[in-house]
């Protein structure tokens, strides 16, 4: 490909946006021209802008050093250099959605990050292997915002991607309770331990918002279209605790789960391996080749060993058994930054090109 679509990075001087510009650093679809933040870096090069807040292991890419950061409350003009915009910025839940409304106003289609429209009826919340099928909702969305072009799009909580892809591929069976507590990293808060020393030997019980999003979420993905708006699933039923735990990256979770017809176990390990959605159909430039891969040995998947699994964007499952309340057990883990925000949204990205809902303006 040539011409490669323009693409602005809005927030992209926080952690999520830093990986953004990581993640977009040579894509073969993509290239960024334009990085919005907050009044306070707006004037500044990209460099200056995060210089002592860089927070990856990765240098900052050359190809966006001298991008001069604009106002992110500037739509007008931040839009008229791209095609399209990441969105992930540190602002209050209103204010986000009227920002982002603003700039699919102007016809620019916004792929976020952010949970401000996770629950607006007409937009999509979407994990690409998973519910593309909801983008249709996105022709009423345009409607009711009156633009051809522009629309929202969102990703999920990034810690439901660590068992909501292992259950979505026993859904025939018919799932119908679930028990999920998930394990999270402290970059899933932004931070790392220079920024956060007291979560070192630390484990803290509670993450504001965690719980409802990590109940609530899988049943909009595993919803409907119907009339224009998407209609959650009314099963199964799931209960969850998100605890914060001490490492850099990566959310696992332990789950529990009885199903209205059971499957035996060979039936459940082949249905996660043979499994594969639209972005492993269309070969995406960031979807993993497996999806989901399931680990044999019995202390595994592991944090540190495997998030990065399928370069981040694979799901890890393991420690699959049945139990003596609830009809099987197991472990999941995906990465919370890369599969879980900013390399989830890049895969969005590339399937909403890909199916002619992003085009060059």
């Amino acid at each position: 490909m040539t011409d490669k679509l323009k693409v602005g990075i809005v927030g992209g001087t926080g952690m999520v946006g830093q990986r953004f510009v990581e993640l977009l650093n040579q894509h073969p679809w993509f290239k960024v021209t334009a990085i919005a933040a907050s009044a306070s870096s707006a004037g500044k090069t990209y460099e200056e802008a995060v210089q002592g807040r860089w927070k990856l292991s990765t240098p900052i890419p050359e190809a966006v050093k001298q991008i001069v950061v604009q106002d992110a409350s500037k739509v007008e003009e931040v839009a008229a250099g791209v095609d399209f915009v990441f969105c992930a910025v540190d602002m209050k839940k209103n204010e986000i959605k009227a920002l982002e409304e603003a700039y699919a106003k102007t016809g620019t289609p916004v792929v976020s990050n952010n949970s401000a429209h996770r629950w607006t009826p007409d937009v999509p919340m979407v994990i690409p292997e998973i519910n593309p099928s909801h983008l249709e909702v996105i022709a009423a969305q345009r409607k009711r915002l009156g633009t051809e072009t522009g629309f929202i799009a969102v990703k999920p909580n990034c810690s439901i991607q660590s068992y909501v892809p292992a259950l979505h591929a026993l859904l025939d069976f018919k799932p119908t309770q679930v028990v999920a507590s998930t394990y999270q990293a402290i970059s899933g808060a932004g931070k790392n331990f220079t920024d956060w020393p007291d979560m070192l030997d630390n484990v803290i019980p509670y993450i504001g918002g965690e719980e409802e999003k990590s109940e609530q979420e899988p049943l909009r993905i595993w919803g409907t279209v119907e009339n224009g708006e998407i209609v959650k699933a009314n099963a199964p039923l799931i209960t969850t605790q998100c605890i914060r735990v001490p490492v850099t990256d990566g959310h696992l979770a332990t789950v529990f789960a009885s199903f209205e017809n059971k499957p035996a176990k060979e039936e459940i390990l082949a249905r996660w391996r043979e499994y594969q959605g639209r972005p492993q159909e269309l070969g995406l430039p960031s979807a993993p080749k497996q999806f989901i891969t399931y680990f044999e040995e019995e202390n595994r998947p592991q944090t540190k060993l495997d998030r990065d699994t399928e370069n981040g964007m694979g799901v890890s499952v393991g420690r699959l058994r049945e139990d003596s309340i609830y009809d099987f057990k197991f472990v999941g883990l995906s990465h919370n930054t890369l599969r879980g925000a900013a390399g989830g949204a890049v895969l969005i990205a590339e399937l909403l090109k890909a199916e002619g809902y992003i085009v060059a303006k």
